[in-house]
């Protein structure tokens, strides 16, 4: 393959996104040039518009270019994190649609879905099959309920990507070198880095579905609380839904959670409470709503026990570090002025 036929990636980072998934997708293209000895991939990392990107461990990464500098490639992943519903940009989604109209391959890692499901580009009528991080799902049902979140660690198609993240992200980059490449290359990647290769349809986790076709009595009492969060089911109205007696439900949720059952669904509405907190600008007062408290006060109470500060804190902090995301050539000067001041 020649210099002039290699297959040309586009890694576009967004604010807060995640490292190890970049790492991890420029690391596989790596290692497939350097064993195969020739340039098979190239890469570009890609801001909006240009400028260094915040990671969501802090660390900052030069752009190679902004969007409207960038020539359209073959493959082009969007690289989210904490932030997916904040940084929905006219400029991102028309760059995104307009990449798809013209045969590029679009992906998105992590929570990036949120952007190709607005863009379109995925969870549509035709094809309402999406994936992303388990841990995004619930606040990403609120946002397109038409779309039907997978219980798989990624999907690729002739032209999308999508991918929970993580170290599920090797998998996908795996099966596109397989693809761009060829399957011996990409077992020489796995090799080189110390994995074995699964298959799309790989869960997520073992202990939910996606689909509410829990496994387990235990995952089943795990999705029954998760579906039921706005309106919290008593005790005897959650062993009737799950076809146990109250006694047996409690033995079940002891035994596999080290905890009651009504204290594990308490636990289960603050984790979603949380992630809504994470992901969207709902208020505190909707999302105590939205996961079953009478009332902010109980809510915010509640959340203080479980989690060490209130939700408005929890918000702020995370507000802190998405201030620094935005115009960091700004910030960097600032901090400069401050420190020669000390």
């Amino acid at each position: 393959m020649s210099a002039e036929q290699h297959t040309r990636f586009v890694f576009l980072m967004q604010p807060e996104f995640s490292l190890t998934t970049l790492t991890i997708a420029t690391e596989s293209l790596r290692i497939a040039n350097q064993n195969s000895g020739q340039p098979l991939f190239s890469w570009q990392l890609v801001s909006e518009n240009g400028e260094d990107v915040r990671a969501s461990n802090g660390m900052w990464f030069a752009a190679d270019c902004g969007l409207a500098d960038l020539e359209l490639a073959d493959v082009s992943l969007l690289f989210e994190g904490n932030l997916p519903t904040q940084h929905l940009s006219k400029k991102l989604l028309g760059y995104l649609r307009k990449a798809g109209r013209f045969g590029t391959l679009i992906g998105g890692l992590d929570s990036a879905t949120y952007a190709l499901a607005q863009a379109g580009l995925v969870g549509t009528e035709v094809a309402p099959e999406v994936v992303l991080h388990w841990e995004a799902v619930p606040s990403f049902r609120e946002w397109f309920p038409d779309a039907r979140p997978q219980n798989r660690i990624y999907q690729l198609t002739p032209t999308r990507a999508q991918c929970a993240g993580g170290i599920a992200t090797l998998d996908l980059m795996l099966d596109l070198i397989t693809r761009f490449a060829d399957e011996a290359m990409a077992n020489e990647v796995a090799n080189a880095l110390i994995h074995t290769r699964r298959d799309s349809f790989t869960r997520q986790r073992d202990d939910q579905s996606f689909e509410g076709n829990a496994i387990s009595p235990s995952a089943r009492i795990v999705s029954t609380m998760k579906e039921n969060l706005d309106i919290p089911l008593s005790l005897e109205e959650l062993a009737q839904g799950l076809n146990l007696p109250p006694r047996s439900l409690s033995r079940v949720c002891n035994r596999a959670f080290g905890t009651s059952p009504m204290r594990l669904y308490l636990r289960i509405r603050l984790q979603a409470a949380r992630n809504f907190l994470f992901y969207e600008e709902h208020s505190i007062k909707e999302i105590a709503t939205a996961t079953g408290f009478s009332s902010p006060a109980t809510f915010s109470r509640c959340f203080m026990a479980q989690f060490g500060q209130s939700p408005s804190k929890f918000r702020m902090s995370l507000r802190e570090k998405q201030k620094f995301a935005e115009h960091p050539e700004i910030h960097r000067l600032i901090r400069h002025d401050i420190n020669a001041l000390d």
